[in-house]
């Protein structure tokens, strides 16, 4: 039995803490205010588009961790990463598996810049939220975890995820598969925030200019020796697989007047393009006016 931290019980890391609750495993989650105080009092709810379940998990504010973890999974956004680790990192050795389910593709090295432990670079496909405190909202049947790294490590967490029900893939070329879904997020991402619409909606109605900001991005990951040209039609194809209604962390974010990772999925993208020598138009206008609107 492994020890398993899950840090950040938002969209993310609340609906694979709850679901991996339901293992053989010792599952603490690590959350804060009042989602924390409901999940301490009524445990986790997980609300998917057919049917209502709940299960009940040790939660805890970060400050109040003990002992050692064998198991630890950053769910917390881009942005919250450094100080979640040096939060954790007394709590955890060189034997321990780390991983950032993060959006970006950077988190991975960051994790290994700080830590000395097992650390694997991730990604996951999902769209949740927080609906209300103690209660995730799963739209869609969407989710796949896709981990890699080194093999024994990667072994392990995959055999957890496993008796989770949960689905996870592990590639031999992780760096791509993370650009995969860096591609996704970053372009319907910033397309939502800009527009301040479902995704549905900027497929229906901004379709080109899609396109246009997945093949920019495609363009940035080339010059990093990635190709994910085949992946811009697949991406557009998702997409309009998805609820009319369904949006992003972004969009939730900037709506919600949260802090939000503007820095990590789009101006990122215009940073690289900068180093390369690339020209990236639609990103860039969307970024600018997004940092506008992050001032307001």
């Amino acid at each position: 039995m492994s020890k398993i931290a899950v840090i950040g019980l938002g969209g993310v890391g609340g609906y694979i803490a709850a679901c991996l609750a339901k293992t053989s495993h010792e599952i603490v989650g690590f959350a804060r205010g009042e989602h924390l105080k409901k999940i301490k009092k009524d445990g986790i709810k997980v609300i998917e588009d057919t049917k209502e379940w709940s299960v009940s998990l040790e939660a805890k504010n970060l400050n109040e961790a003990e002992g050692y973890f064998d198991i630890v999974l950053f769910c917390v956004k881009s942005y919250d990463l450094k100080t979640s680790y040096e939060a954790i990192r007394n709590h955890i050795d060189s034997n321990t598996i780390v991983i950032s389910f993060a959006n970006g593709v950077e988190h991975g090295d960051e994790l290994r810049e700080w830590s000395g432990s097992k650390v694997l670079d991730g990604s996951v496909y999902i769209l949740s939220h927080i609906q209300d405190s103690g209660v995730i909202r799963k739209k869609g049947k969407v989710f796949a975890a896709v981990f890699g790294g080194e093999e024994k490590a990667t072994q392990t967490l995959k055999s957890i995820f496993d008796e989770a029900e949960l689905r996870s893939k592990s590639p031999k070329d992780i760096k791509t598969a993370i650009w995969k879904k860096y591609l996704f997020i970053s372009a319907f991402a910033t397309l939502t925030s800009y527009y301040n619409k479902s995704i549905g909606y900027v497929i229906e109605h901004h379709y080109e200019e899609c396109q246009s900001i997945l093949k920019e991005i495609a363009d940035v990951a080339k010059a990093l020796n990635i190709d994910i040209d085949t992946e811009i039609q697949k991406a557009l194809d998702i997409a309009k697989g998805l609820p009319y209604d369904a949006s992003t962390s972004m969009y939730l974010d900037f709506k919600n007047k949260k802090i939000n990772e503007l820095e990590t999925l789009s101006g990122y993208i215009v940073k690289e393009a900068k180093i390369h020598n690339l020209k990236v138009p639609i990103m860039e206008k969307m970024y600018e006016g997004l940092q506008c609107k992050k001032r307001d």
